[in-house]
């Protein structure tokens, strides 16, 4: 009978894919490079394959190396759920959290508040930033758990919610009535950016961006005070938003699709208390929040 793996090497393993170098894995995992180093090669060794290339300061996961990643990821997450089985104390500790700031205006507040008053020894520190760099703060480190708008287009994203994506403008203003439409919109690197974009090249409706920030409450000002038309998904609009019906002549576009991703490490105990309270509060928005502006 082969002899089991070793989760420790799969968790210093995994510490690497997620950090994308030896020596922020070796930090994340409370070891000295060496002892990380000699780990992955034992574990190469144990498998009879390559799991990492090294290039210089950077390392990546050979092909063998992103299947072995996934279910490690799985074994990694049924260890901690049989852990949590036998433990009885109070959960305490720290989490790395990112959201993107679209939802940290309306939701966070009111999310996070709720969950510090059931769980007050799980100190939660949380940064808001656009999806694209909490995904790349996710695989160099930085967080434990995020939030991101892009759904599961990134591995290891778990879908939670999808909701409508709608057109928004200032009640009274003239930008709708512009030509070219004034947008404003994210950056260049913006999911619901592309989407907008190609939903207008497809019917041929000439546009210009306007207003450009990677900040939503920029771009919600942008909007609120008419100096463009704007896009957001429905748990985003604001109080005083007119969000304009189909009939307007603005094409539909695709929805907005909300997922949480962790950290190889981050499952069971304080992970899960946070994930699961947030996918419970924002997966039952519908039950409680109408649209905030009618459609006009």
């Amino acid at each position: 009978m082969s002899t089991p793996l070793d989760l420790d090497q799969l968790q210093s393993f995994c510490a690497i894919a997620d950090c994308g170098s030896f020596t922020a894995a070796a930090r994340r995992v409370n070891k000295t490079q060496s002892a990380v180093s000699m780990q992955i090669k034992r574990l190469e060794e144990r498998l009879g394959q390559v799991l990492l290339t090294r290039d210089g300061r950077s390392v990546s996961l050979t092909n063998y190396g992103e299947e072995v990643y996934a279910l490690a990821r799985r074994m990694l997450r049924l260890n901690a759920e049989i852990m949590d089985l036998f433990s009885d104390g109070d959960l305490s500790g720290s989490i790395r959290f990112g959201v993107p700031d679209d939802y940290a205006v309306r939701l966070l507040p009111v999310i996070l508040s709720n969950f510090q008053r059931t769980h007050p020894r799980i100190v939660v520190d949380v940064r808001c930033q656009p999806s694209e760099e909490l995904i790349e703060g996710m695989r160099t480190g930085k967080y434990d758990l995020i939030v991101f708008t892009q759904g599961t287009s990134h591995e290891y994203g778990e879908l939670f919610r999808t909701e409508r994506m709608f057109w928004v403008a200032s009640h009274g203003g003239e930008a709708l009535l512009q030509d070219p439409l004034p947008l404003a919109t994210g950056g260049p690197n913006c999911c619901w950016r592309d989407t907008a974009v190609e939903a207008l090249n497809r019917i041929g409706r000439d546009y210009r961006i306007a207003y450009t920030s990677s900040n939503a409450m920029a771009i919600t000002s942008a909007v609120l005070t008419d100096l463009a038309v704007g896009f957001l998904p429905e748990s985003a609009l604001q109080p005083g938003m007119r969000v304009i019906s189909e009939d307007k002549g603005l094409p539909r576009l695709r929805d907005a699709q909300i997922a949480l991703m962790r950290a190889s490490h981050a499952y069971g105990g304080i992970y899960d208390a946070l994930a699961n309270h947030i996918v419970a509060s924002m997966g039952n928005l519908e039950d409680r929040d109408k649209l905030p502006a009618a459609a006009e």
